[in-house]
């Protein structure tokens, strides 16, 4: 019998944004621009080629800019169909979301990722759906999200993207315990925590960012109580979900930028630009130009 397809992700967008500040202070950080195109505008494409086919937006106060975003914007539009501009008409379309394929909720306090992800419950309904974190981009030949589709259509259960870091820094993240083969690309997951202190991981592979999971989520949600720094953590309510359920860990094809960082937001602008070949050929000398002024 085959698994329930995944069709619906949750992308949640509340977040201040305030170590970007002033920079958010009116511009979600969700809209901060890599290259040119905001952070947000990548993930959804990470999803659409994922086959997911409608889109959940957990928002907060003051960012209608995303909305807006995925919407008609009939003055520009027509603007540029008056000056015959339909390579930017073209690109326009392209971003534009089919009518009644992207759906907006408030999470109207900030308790943290699990409530978001339980804000979207009745959105989502009784299946299995995608999570995608908006601070993290992964650059890949194959989406990650898809990728981990591709494993859930094998073992169906829950899936989490995960990845190495240096056991050093461990502590800045959420890492999972795994069972048999540490080295496979998929692992068997019996264990998380949340940032452990330095020397006590249960491994060096870090939760980043993508998550599949099944609705039973949002009950255990609903009963989870506060955990770390006051909030209601998603990682408390899978770890009791796998008392019953698989969880899988996928160490995806490519490479993933924390752009809720300054140095991982730039340094997602500089390796998406050098992928322009145009691009790459203005932005090479410049960085050239930069750092042998601050190595002289």
């Amino acid at each position: 019998m085959p698994f329930k397809r995944i069709r619906k992700a949750v992308l949640p967008v509340a977040g201040l944004g305030t170590r970007f500040l002033p920079a958010t202070k009116a511009v979600p950080k969700e809209m901060l621009t890599i290259v040119d195109r905001p952070i947000i505008q990548y993930v959804v494409d990470e999803a659409r080629e994922a086959g997911i086919e409608h889109i959940v937006f957990v928002t907060g106060r003051n960012k209608h800019v995303i909305e807006d975003h995925f919407d008609i914007a009939y003055e520009l539009e027509d603007t540029l169909r008056e000056r015959n501009k339909t390579a930017a008409l073209e690109i326009l379309d392209r971003i534009r979301p089919s009518p009644g394929t992207t759906s907006f909720t408030r999470q109207q306090e900030p308790l943290g990722l699990g409530h978001a992800i339980w804000c979207a419950r009745d959105l989502i309904g009784n299946e299995p759906f995608a999570i995608l974190l908006p601070d993290v981009l992964i650059k890949a030949g194959k989406g990650c999200l898809k990728q981990m589709v591709e494993l859930y259509e094998e073992s169906g259960g829950n899936v989490i993207a995960v990845e190495e870091v240096p056991q050093d820094q461990t502590q800045n993240y959420g890492i999972v315990k795994i069972k048999g083969d540490a080295d496979s690309a998929v692992v068997d997951i019996n264990g998380m925590v949340e940032k452990p202190a330095p020397g006590t991981a249960p491994s060096n592979l870090i939760i980043t960012g993508r998550y599949i999971l099944q609705p039973e989520i949002f009950d255990l949600i609903a009963e989870q109580e506060k955990g770390a720094g006051g909030e209601i953590q998603l990682t408390d309510a899978m770890i009791s979900l796998m008392q019953n359920q698989s969880f899988k860990g996928l160490r995806f094809e490519g490479e993933s930028y924390d752009c809720g960082s300054k140095a991982g937001f730039l340094s997602a602008n500089i390796a998406f630009a050098m992928d322009d070949e145009k691009l790459a050929n203005e932005v090479r000398p410049l960085l050239e130009g930069i750092l042998a002024k601050k190595l002289a």
